[in-house]
């Protein structure tokens, strides 16, 4: 059925290309104003994901028509089926990209036949989602977002968590995406586990938010990897205790403590912090001492590479994008759905991640020295 759908599409396509070539549509003599004319047909057999499939494609009597959907000497027409999923990927809904192709090639393609096009990559997906990972990581960023799906007659909320993580090389790639329930701990502890059954056998930094008892998930399968607590998520924490009035002189002593260039110095900022604001907002403040461990982890490291750990922003502004495309979904019918949506997204997004970290050779020679005996440069290569 899938194929006769493609194939009638095809065909009112070619006819739509050879209409406007000829200035005139299909028996309106009274518009023609060209000697030229139709001249039948002549078939041919194309390949695609489906099989085989054998269209008509129109002639003209000058033989000057040229077609653009299915150009002279092309056999495989699966680039057709790569835009309808580049479109997907970028945030059309099937509607809109059924209204697409009717405007540009004036012909219908309805959305379950888009749907169905976009459904054959579920299963690309799913082994991707399962592919071996590096054996070592230098820093994998952990986070969350949120969408609502369908289940049980109901809409309920899911978070899918997202792992990106730098390999030791300085190149960066999504680990995978995973859609459960509510955020928690044990399901990041699920997630961790699966990434070590998928080879990953130590992760050198861990850069997280403040989720309770993240740190104690990852420790429980990586025992030995460092955990940098999102500073942003920090401050956006500590600072809604704070009123409006004092949000800028509590902000700029809190600067202090995170921007210091020792743990010793941010430690006496931290004190000096307390006694200025520590009775008017104890909880803005104990929350900073209670949770100094995982958040004063960057401190120990150079510049180039607190940079990169002392925030989660690189996974963020991922989750933006993501965001981005999937804004015209509300609510996804299934978790398959929204998989094979985000799946295509992401795919769209890293296209362009093929640089390196700034200043990486620098970084790296520094990660050999603190982690000496868990990395080697044989490691790198």
């Amino acid at each position: 059925m899938l194929k006769d759908l493609l194939g009638d599409t095809l065909q009112g396509m070619l006819e739509a290309e050879m209409e406007n070539e000829l200035g005139y549509s299909r028996y309106d003599y009274a518009n023609k104003e060209t000697d030229n004319r139709r001249n039948g047909f002549s078939k041919k057999t194309v390949t695609f994901s489906m099989g085989d499939l054998t269209i008509d494609i129109p002639r003209d009597r000058d033989g000057e028509f040229e077609p653009q959907v299915v150009k002279k000497h092309q056999t495989d027409i699966s680039t057709i089926e790569d835009q309808v999923l580049s479109m997907y990927a970028k945030g059309m809904t099937t509607r809109d990209i059924t209204e697409h192709l009717q405007n540009v090639y004036g012909v219908d393609a309805s959305p379950t036949m888009i749907s169905k096009m976009t459904d054959k990559i579920l299963p690309i997906a799913k082994e991707w989602q399962n592919r071996p990972l590096a054996n070592k990581y230098a820093i994998v960023f952990m986070d969350a977002i949120h969408y609502n799906v369908r289940q049980d007659n109901t809409v309920i909320k899911k978070a899918v968590y997202i792992a990106i993580g730098t390999r030791l090389d300085g190149t960066k790639e999504v680990m995978g995406m995973w859609v459960g329930g509510n955020e928690s701990a044990e399901y990041w502890l699920g997630v961790l586990n699966e990434i070590k059954n998928r080879g990953t056998e130590d992760i050198l930094i861990v850069s997280v938010d403040g989720l309770s008892g993240f740190g104690d998930a990852i420790h429980a399968v990586f025992p030995n990897s460092e955990i940098q607590r999102c500073i942003i998520h920090q401050i956006r924490y500590s600072t809604r205790f704070v009123s409006y009035k004092d949000i800028k002189p509590f902000l700029s002593d809190l600067k202090l403590v995170y921007q210091a260039a020792t743990e010793d110095v941010a430690l006496q900022q931290l004190d000096a912090l307390e006694n200025k604001w520590g009775k008017k907002y104890p909880s803005s403040i104990r929350s900073w001492q209670n949770n100094w461990a995982d958040l004063s982890t960057y401190f120990k490291y150079p510049p180039e590479l607190r940079k990169l750990i002392y925030t989660t922003n690189a996974i963020e502004n991922f989750n933006r994008q993501l965001r981005k495309v999937t804004k015209s979904k509300s609510i996804f019918p299934t978790d398959d759905a929204l998989f094979k949506m985000l799946y295509l997204a992401m795919t769209d997004i890293t296209k362009k991640w093929n640089g390196r970290p700034r200043d990486w050779s620098k970084i790296l020679e520094q990660l050999l020295t603190y982690f000496e005996g868990r990395i080697s440069l044989v490691d790198v290569e």
